[in-house]
């Protein structure tokens, strides 16, 4: 097959290029340019689409002897990534960014750009298993479950699915760093990049801010409707936040004050105790299911809502077009604008039946 390694300037892309070489395909590498100025060097794990990035993908190509090329998506990624994240979080909404990344960048245009070209498919670092199964792409979590990335990749269709490779899905990430030590590529011990990727500081709420300048408006008690305090936006809050909330007087049983919920119309933000967090029903839209096998009827499953967070058993079903998942023990901090992504209960509950994005709870 003809494959686009996509190549970010890390270990993984890089060691996944090289096992597509070793599987006998003809493979050209690719860095995508994704920022409009990009910086110089790294900070540390911090960011990334830097020039120190785009060199290292290089080198790597030119180790593993393959063409190589930088496309710019820069102005295709600020349109469909961080401005969907700014107008998220201006709406009260808590979006993933990595999950849009790979929905409208990796997988659609980078995967439409490489179909145009006569590429087969984009083989790509992710920690994710993926097999066909009666003929149609099946989605599983990584052999490494600290590394797994099914989460972020389950909002992908059937048709990008049968056109992607994860040659990582099977292996481990020490594993990985020590066959990219063997094969003498100077990424193998460059430091993971983690965090969102456009926001190398960290500071999430300073850079929205800086997007959406100050909205002020009341943090009011849940309960008892009492004004406690202002704050200068609602975009510098999400669902389940404990600190930062610039609360001067406790709670009047002494225990901390959580983010509730936002409310961006009239800018108010919500808070109480710790047991108000419990969701036991999740209401979602747009589901998509990347093994071409809707739900039919109530299914058990097992459900997660975070990347990296912890999982619960549920059972959903899809009525009038809108996923209803209900939790058969309660999860914290679930906020809408996150990806509820379901998992086949059987086999560690590792197969990925189909995700959509939070739009409520209660």
């Amino acid at each position: 097959m003809r494959v686009l390694a996509a190549m970010s300037g890390g270990v993984d892309s890089a060691v996944a290029a090289a096992r597509a070489v070793d599987a006998g395909h003809d493979v050209v590498g690719v860095h995508l340019a994704l920022s409009a100025k990009p910086g110089t060097l790294r900070t540390g794990s911090r960011g990334c689409c830097t020039i120190e990035d785009s060199h290292d993908a290089r080198r790597a190509a030119d180790m593993l002897g393959i063409p190589f090329y930088v496309w710019d998506f820069a102005e295709r990624f600020t349109e469909e990534v961080i401005e969907s994240f700014v107008g998220e979080y201006a709406a009260g909404r808590t979006p993933n960014p990595c999950v849009t990344c790979n929905e409208k960048i990796k997988f659609e245009a980078l995967l439409d750009k490489a179909m145009g070209l006569g590429f087969d498919a984009v083989a790509t670092g992710h920690y994710a298993r993926l097999s066909v199964v009666d003929g149609a792409p099946e989605l599983r979590r990584s052999a490494d479950g600290g590394k797994d990335q099914s989460y972020v990749l389950a909002s992908l269709t059937p048709e990008q699915l049968r056109h992607s490779l994860f040659p990582l899905g099977d292996s481990h990430k020490s594993d990985v760093r020590a066959e990219a030590e063997r094969r003498g590529l100077a990424v193998a011990r460059k430091p993971d990049s983690h965090d969102i990727c456009f926001i190398p500081d960290g500071d999430t709420k300073k850079f929205l801010e800086n997007k959406l300048g100050e909205r002020p408006g009341d943090l009011v008690d849940a309960e008892t409707g009492a004004v406690l305090g202002r704050h200068t936006g609602v975009h510098g809050f999400t669902i389940g936040q404990r600190k930062g909330l610039g609360l001067e007087q406790p709670a009047p049983d002494g225990k901390p004050r959580y983010v509730l919920a936002l409310e961006p119309v009239s800018g108010t933000v919500k808070v109480g105790s710790a047991d108000r967090l419990a969701v036991r029903e999740i209401t979602a839209d747009r589901p998509i299911w990347p093994s071409e096998r809707p739900l039919e009827g109530p299914t058990e499953c097992v459900v997660q809502v975070r990347a990296h967070g912890g999982t619960a058993e549920a059972v959903a079903e899809v009525v009038d077009g809108a996923m209803r998942v209900q939790l058969r023990e309660p999860l914290r901090g679930v906020a809408p604008g996150q990806v509820v992504v379901l998992y086949r209960p059987d086999h560690a509950g590792d197969v990925v039946l189909g995700s959509a994005r939070i739009s409520a709870t209660a």
